[in-house]
Order: C-alpha cells, then sequence, then structure tokens
C-alpha cells in the first residue's frame, strides 16, 4: 500500500456517494436473487435433479459463493454493479477476498434470523451512510460508483 491515506466518503460533505443507496441495494439484491436462481437451476442436471430436494441448501451454497466471488473480484456484486453500487472497507478500499468472505457470512447469518435482518434493513434506511448490520460490524459501506475513487 501506498502512503496515500484512504478513506471513505463523508455522508455529510460527500451526501452523492450515499444518496439512494437503501433503493439501490434492494434492487440489486432483486437482480442478484434472479442471477442466483439461474445459476442453481443450470446446476440441476449436474446434481441429476436430486439437487431438487435439497433446493433451499443449493440456493444458499451457490448464492454464498456467487457473493463472495463478485464481491471479491469487483468490491460488487453483479446486480450491485448494475445499479452503479460498489463496496468500500473502513479505508475506502474495494473488498479483497478475505472482506468479502466476512461480509458474505454476515449477510448469509442475518438472513438466517429474520430479526438481524429486519434490524439491518432498518439501520439502512435510518443511518446517514446507509449502512447495514454486516456494515456496521465491518466498518465497511455501500457508495456510489463514480470513475476514480
Amino acid at each position: 500500500m501506498t502512503a496515500e491515506t484512504w478513506t471513505i466518503p463523508d455522508p455529510y460533505h460527500q451526501p452523492e456517494f450515499y444518496a439512494d443507496i437503501p433503493v439501490k441495494r434492494l434492487l440489486a439484491w432483486v437482480v442478484d436473487c434472479i442471477v442466483i436462481l439461474g445459476v442453481v437451476l443450470l446446476a440441476l442436471p449436474f446434481t441429476a435433479f436430486t439437487g431438487i430436494f435439497f433446493f433451499p441448501f443449493l440456493f444458499l451454497v451457490l448464492g454464498f459463493l456467487y457473493r463472495w466471488m463478485t464481491l471479491a473480484s469487483g468490491s460488487a456484486t453483479w446486480g450491485m454493479r448494475l445499479m452503479a453500487v460498489e463496496m468500500r472497507d473502513g479505508y475506502g478500499r474495494k473488498f479483497d477476498g478475505a472482506t468479502a468472505f466476512l461480509h458474505t457470512l454476515g449477510y448469509t447469518v442475518s438472513l438466517a434470523f429474520p430479526f438481524l435482518q429486519f434490524v439491518s434493513i432498518v439501520m439502512m434506511l435510518m443511518g446517514a451512510k446507509s449502512q447495514g448490520l454486516t456494515d456496521n460490524v465491518l466498518g465497511t459501506v455501500a457508495i456510489n460508483r463514480r470513475a476514480a475513487y
């Protein structure tokens, strides 16, 4: 890393980075669910269609891998990229593999407990940085993408 100081944008001095983030994250989530469903349906023949019997587990595992790989490779899932949103760590850097894994794990745990998911949604809607529960724990943010950051 260079001596350059990295920081996440300040929501009060640079509100454009957080404009419409909750709505964009919701739309990105819908796109990602559709993509994951397509991947799962494509994978079913490779399980000799026995994947139908453990479809939710297959969806969970392939969804976890999809989110982890896309966040690690570009700091955004395909849905986020479509919505021009990207994730940044607490220093303003794009996600590495470990941060992407931890973020995906936090998201998965919050999905397993509806109360945690509800808390996460409320936090996104009420917070200045539109951070969910996992974002707050890890110090990450979702921001509107720009050409150079």
